[in-house]
C-alpha cells in the first residue's frame, strides 16, 4: 500500500527528487513506539538537511 501512494504521488509531479520511498525490513507501523532501533534516524536527518533549506 505504501509503495502504491509513493508512486502516486510522484506520478506526473515536477517535485519528485525531494522525496524518498524508505522500505524499513520487518518494519511494521508500531516499530516507531516499541523498537526506535529499527528506525533509519541518519537516513531521515540526511533527508530533512537535504531537503529543507
Amino acid at each position: 500500500m505504501g509503495k502504491d501512494a509513493y508512486d502516486n504521488m510522484i506520478k506526473n509531479s515536477k517535485y519528485k527528487n525531494n522525496k524518498k520511498f524508505l522500505i524499513i525490513p520487518n518494519g511494521t507501523h508500531t516499530n516507531l513506539y516499541y523498537q526506535k532501533d529499527k528506525i533509519p534516524f541518519d537516513k531521515i536527518e540526511k533527508f530533512l538537511k537535504d531537503n529543507l533549506k
